[in-house]
């Protein structure tokens, strides 16, 4: 009961005070207090804001903070000014503007991109969002001509080539950052091609693996994560312009003028659907590349870097000091990767919460998607980059203590049970006598291929005289024929592609 009474006179007293505060990331200070440039006399606001005369009021300054978005919208100026030069040069194209207009629209596109570039726009909660601002400057810059590039265009789809532009970009960057990691990753399997190592299963030895091998591991992970990236990319391209509303519009609309090359050019058969997937579709794209391949790298590289382990030792410049412990040498950067796994998922789930049960076409809901989705590719852009940086020349590997640790728990057990099998006894019947081997081994305090021949024919009378050589860690390696894969990362393919590597394999055998 104190508690929920505490709550409610901490929630009176915000709702009094204007000074409330803005949680978002970047944004700590009072919203009150926030400085705000006075925005030039020609971008000056009416009563109403930036709406027709519908209204009778103006705003609050509350609700105005409350449903602005331009302090973090901003970022999508350069797609906004991208589109509407696309789509006053649709306009003109289909007779609905004159070349005068277009002309006066482009040249006062050119001044708003070379102002923001500048830093001498001057930005405007009064208008809400990106796409105000930019369109009350130019119709200041220009005049009518300004006013008339919104025709057959509504912010719901031009808000949604916005973003898709802006994505599109941000995936080519992704893509550039991830073929980077991959060549990072198998430069530094190809060095440790033959280096062996245990293999892991439910954290227990296994079987011995090459370094090398296990990284590449990591690199199909990454592969994939090319793959879908690519299909992110076709499905981000596609170009929603002419949905207007939700209804379309009467205007004939076409994407002949349009920026970059659209996929598709097509209204969507339903225009409403059209909107709503943009939000749908950015759910979908939310985690992409998994964030997963380096969170996993990063689990592994914290577990190696530790006394019990002793596997690698990481660069000084990953790592931190403890306050209170002088001999601390903290792998802070892996375990921060593996915490903003968790932002990054928190955000895909915000953006699924935010669709559950909005009915059809745009709401004012999906204001709240931008955040997540740039942060998103923000956090993902410099986990790959960072990572990358680590593998390509952060991490020592200790190769004896690898192939200390590969001798110990019976690692080539299971290729004790493939020699008898290839001696004809059948593999349920090898696999119980391996296990018999290992009880008796493990009694004695010794590993299996310190057991004599004589020993080993006590378990499986089909054990040959050249069983040693199938239980050395080297034979075992050479048995499987474990690949190194050369894959020359971003030496074939393009950005729609989402740079696929080539892949020329090449067989490492110790």
């Amino acid at each position: 009961m104190r508690a929920a009474t505490r709550l409610f006179c901490r929630i009176r007293t915000l709702a009094a005070n204007p000074t409330i505060f803005d949680k978002r990331p970047g944004r700590r200070k009072p919203i009150a207090a926030m400085s705000e440039r006075p925005a030039p006399e020609s971008n000056t606001v009416p009563a109403t804001g930036a709406w027709s005369g519908r209204f009778s009021e103006p705003m609050t300054e509350r609700v105005k903070r409350y449903t602005a978005s331009v302090d973090f919208d901003r970022r999508l100026a350069a797609a906004d000014i991208a589109g509407s030069r696309a789509h006053a040069r649709m306009l003109a194209a289909q007779g609905v503007i004159g070349q005068d207009d277009l002309a006066a629209i482009e040249r006062g596109l050119d001044t708003i991109a070379t102002d923001i570039d500048a830093g001498r726009f001057e930005w405007s909660r009064d208008l809400e969002d990106v796409h105000f601002n930019i369109e009350r400057r130019l119709t200041a810059l220009v005049g009518d001509a300004g006013k008339r590039l919104h025709t057959a265009r509504s912010r719901n789809d031009q808000v949604a080539t916005d973003v898709r532009l802006w994505l599109r970009g941000e995936i080519d960057r992704l893509a550039d950052l991830l073929v980077a990691l991959r060549r990072a990753l198998i430069d530094l399997a190809e060095q440790h091609a033959a280096t062996i190592m245990p293999g892991f299963t439910h954290l227990q030895v296994a079987q011995p693996v090459t370094f090398g091998h296990h990284l590449m591991a990591y690199d199909a992970m990454f592969a994939r994560d090319r793959e879908r990236l690519a299909d992110c990319r076709r499905r981000v391209n596609r170009l929603p312009l002419g949905s207007a509303a939700l209804a379309g519009t009467p205007f004939r609309s076409t994407a002949s003028a349009s920026p970059g090359s659209w996929a598709s050019s097509t209204l969507p058969q339903f225009a409403r659907r059209g909107l709503r997937s943009r939000l749908r579709d950015r759910v979908r794209r939310g985690g992409k590349p998994r964030h997963g391949p380096p969170v996993a790298l990063r689990e592994e590289l914290v577990l190696w870097s530790t006394p019990r382990y002793g596997f690698v030792t990481l660069a000084d410049r990953f790592c931190t000091g403890s306050s209170i412990m002088p001999q601390k040498k903290n792998p802070d950067v892996p375990e921060l990767v593996r915490g903003k796994a968790g932002r990054v998922v928190g955000h895909l789930m915000a953006l699924i919460v935010l669709m559950k049960a909005q009915p059809l076409a745009y709401n004012k809901d999906n204001q709240e998607d931008k955040e997540p989705l740039f942060d998103t590719v923000d956090t993902l852009a410099d986990t790959l980059a960072i990572v990358a940086d680590l593998v390509a020349g952060g991490i020592s590997v200790h190769a004896g203590r690898m192939r200390e640790a590969a001798r110990e728990g019976f690692a080539t057990a299971t290729d004790l049970a493939d020699h008898l099998v290839r001696r004809g006894v059948p593999f349920r019947d090898a696999h119980e006598a391996v296990a018999r081997a290992v009880r008796h081994a493990e009694a004695r305090g010794v590993g299996l291929e310190d057991l004599s021949l004589a020993e080993l024919r006590e378990f499986a009378p089909q054990a040959g005289d050249d069983v040693g050589t199938a239980l050395t860690l080297e034979g075992s390696v050479a048995s499987r024929a474990i690949r190194v894969a050369r894959h020359r990362a971003g030496t074939c393919g393009d950005r729609r592609g989402a740079r696929e590597p080539s892949a020329a394999a090449a067989t490492r055998q110790p």
